[in-house]
């Protein structure tokens, strides 16, 4: 008998996975925050035999290394994957045994990255489970683009290639296991479902079901935005990743809170976007703890700029600190809990903006004031508030002087982004109105749109 237990990353939109029989394991793809990993093996009663890279990644930093150390365990990393410390390489039909009768064999998958690998599960001789890391995803394929722009197309191609080897090698039967798909932005679609086989994906899967020149075409049509913090990822990933510290940040009083504010560097509150809208330490920017924390605030903080972290309780921080870990950012210059009383000085109130509705913007009228669309350039095409401007939220802090003089109704497509954006115009001394809504409900309040 075999075991697959999955890890989930939500916040990245990725899983991580470790595997193995009665008395040893295989790891592939583990997060920075290895304890969870090392959890997972205790709960099994398990040996870490093995620790596995499909792929040197581009959206977080691994925690493969550091667990392969702290296990004793052998780590394997795709032979052609350029890296600064010891580990054994492995290459196309490399099998190694798991526990009695499991063996994961290499099966070269390029396209992700060139070296990319994915992992192949035997029990018994019978494939049972792929880890396809950033290859074959449910649905979809990884993104080709995010190694170098000149080898784009043809790593598109290779992705085809790769999903048919697949396809072709394996029986239907055979779990898909990725380790993007899930809201990751390293995945070319966003995922449907929730598990799959290669006989699903034969069925359904644009890699497996279009010519290799549609597939291409439409692949390279339909890429989003590039996270900024990517371009730290690999370079930190191939030189071998510290090991991580999850003990508290020193604690910041009110003076330091505004101390750190005065001197430029970030302050971060973590409650969600209607506490902050009621009430905040002016300057502070909102990235909700229940959010895409560690992808949007890793996209726009000035790589290396310190942050403090205010957070509604202990637990929420220690939350914090681990979702950011797994992005590099690693350590918060400083910390406090509580609210904006204990965080605000004495004498000085705390800031506030009014949150509204679609339904409150018709209201109003939205020829009256300024409309700000902060999603990104893939969701303004499918159509937009006439007359509104449109600044994707992770450019927005670069580009607050393009936004409209007066009053700034602010919208996402959800509500999450606005409130980050209205916290970024807020602390530039704006006046803002977070529009707290689906964007669905702007054609039912009677809002003039433009189709894309």
């Amino acid at each position: 008998m075999f075991f697959v237990d999955t890890i989930e990353l939500e916040g990245l939109g990725n899983r991580s996975y470790l595997a193995g029989g009665e008395q040893t394991a295989v790891a592939v793809d583990p997060p920075r925050d290895i304890d969870r990993v090392l959890a997972a093996a205790a709960r099994r009663g398990v040996r870490i035999s093995h620790v596995v890279e499909t792929h040197i990644h581009n959206d977080y930093v691994t925690g493969g290394l550091e667990l392969a150390r702290t296990a004793g365990a052998a780590y394997l990393v795709p032979a052609g994957a350029r890296v600064s410390f010891p580990r054994v390489p492995v290459s196309d039909g490399d099998t190694v045994g798991v526990d009695a009768g499991l063996t994961l064999t290499a099966m070269a998958t390029p396209g992700h990255t060139p070296h990319h690998t994915s992992y192949v599960l035997h029990d018994g001789g019978r494939p049972v489970a792929a880890f396809t890391g950033g290859s074959l995803l449910i649905g979809t394929v990884g993104r080709p683009d995010l190694v170098e722009p000149r080898l784009t197309e043809q790593l598109a191609r290779a992705q085809h290639a790769s999903a048919h080897r697949l396809a072709t090698d394996l029986p239907d039967a055979t779990a898909v296991l990725p380790t993007h798909g899930f809201g990751s932005f390293c995945s070319s679609a966003q995922s449907e479902g929730d598990a799959s086989t290669i006989g699903k994906e034969k069925a359904g899967n644009a890699a497996l079901t279009a010519d290799v020149d549609t597939f291409v075409a439409d692949l390279l049509a339909g890429l989003d935005d590039v996270p900024a913090y990517y371009a730290h990822m690999g370079p930190t990933n191939a030189a071998g990743p510290a090991p991580v510290d999850l003990t508290p940040p020193a604690p910041a009083d009110a003076e330091e809170i505004a101390a750190r504010l005065e001197a430029g560097e970030w302050v971060v509150d973590l409650r969600n976007r209607i506490a902050f809208a009621e009430g905040h330490v002016a300057g502070a920017f909102n990235f909700e703890a229940d959010g895409k924390l560690a992808t949007y605030l890793a996209w726009m903080i000035p790589w290396g700029k310190p942050v403090t972290l205010l957070a509604e309780s202990a637990g929420q921080l220690a939350d914090a600190q681990r979702e950011l870990v797994r992005v590099g950012i690693d350590r918060p210059a400083a910390a406090a809990t509580g609210g904006p009383d204990r965080w605000v000085r004495e004498g000085e109130p705390p800031a506030s903006f009014p949150r509204s509705t679609f339904a409150g913007l018709a209201g109003l009228g939205a020829d009256r004031v300024a409309v700000l669309d902060v999603r990104r350039d893939a969701e303004r095409a499918g159509g937009w508030i006439e007359g509104s401007v449109h600044i994707p939220l992770h450019e927005l802090h670069r580009r607050l002087g393009e936004v409209p003089d007066g009053t700034v109704w602010v919208h996402c497509a959800g509500g999450m982004r606005a409130a980050i954006a209205a916290s970024l115009l807020d602390a530039a001394g704006r006046d803002v109105v977070a529009v707290d809504d689906g964007f669905d409900s702007a054609a039912d309040a009677g809002l003039p749109l433009i189709s894309g």
